[in-house]
């Protein structure tokens, strides 16, 4: 029992394991990150237009850049998460990638950091495709924004690390949704994705500060607005704690799952 618990053997072996789901993703990279983009972007641009013609202003900004901070939160969580997810799961249990892939002289610590790793990358040309979007739109300079980036690698590390926890645990394609009803959903919905979170009542509002993806915008949005996010070292590390614990929980059980 003890061996499932034990601390995490990383090395550099992770990364032919991260290189071959990248050349695997390179043969669809286009279609891929179309559809990636697609669903936030129609979100913005649906949501920013749309109410933005009743919402003149929110907080003192134009909605759509209101709106354009969250969608980029919003895209880089739901790459990380599809692809720990339908992705992961289909190379693990499905396809038995990582059992062909232990043949080799990896274990199985290395497999699963390649994975978190690769969601990682993966989502941060989710979060970029939005970004580029709101540069080209003028909803935001190159400026402070260009701090972005960083902080959408660290998005894209506290959800892959959380989606491999569920990956591990599930049993079938259909146990996501689980995942996403009562985890994705209700972030969207109560961690200012859309609105301000003070307009919740105060219950939800203790509810929120609590959600990974509200340290997420609490910083990205006063970048994109221009201005500078307080407290930055607590949502910082909430943001590392939550993908570094769940990679470690993910890690515990996929052990056991697989090296019975």
């Amino acid at each position: 029992m003890t061996r499932f618990w034990r601390p995490p053997a990383l090395s550099l072996r992770f990364y032919p394991v991260w290189r071959r789901n990248f050349l695997v993703w390179k043969k669809l990279a286009i279609p891929a990150i179309l559809g990636n983009l697609a669903d936030p972007a129609l979100y913005m641009l649906g949501l920013g237009y749309g109410l933005g013609g009743l919402l003149r202003e929110v907080g003192g900004v134009p909605y759509l850049t209101f709106l354009a901070a969250g969608t980029v939160c919003y895209s880089t969580m739901n790459s990380a998460t599809f692809e720990v997810l339908y992705s992961g799961f289909s190379r693990m249990h499905v396809q038995k990638t990582w059992d062909a892939i232990l043949n080799a002289p990896l274990t199985l610590d290395d497999v699963l950091f390649a994975e978190l790793l690769w969601a990682t990358s993966k989502s941060l040309l989710s979060g970029l495709a939005i970004l580029v979007i709101v540069w080209v739109m003028g909803l935001a300079g190159l400026g402070q924004t260009l701090w972005l980036i960083p902080l959408i690698v660290l998005i894209g590390f506290c959800f892959s690390g959380m989606g491999l926890v569920v990956t591990a645990l599930s049993p079938s394609y259909d146990f996501f949704m689980y995942y996403f009803t009562l985890a994705i959903t209700p972030m969207v919905l109560l961690c200012g994705v859309f609105y301000p979170v003070d307009q919740l009542p105060p219950v939800l509002q203790s509810v929120s500060a609590w959600l990974p993806l509200t340290h997420a915008i609490v910083l990205a949005r006063p970048l994109v607005q221009g201005g500078a996010p307080q407290q930055v070292a607590t949502h910082l590390l909430a943001l590392f704690a939550y993908g570094a614990l769940s990679y470690y929980i993910a890690l515990v059980l996929t052990r056991r799952r697989l090296l019975k």
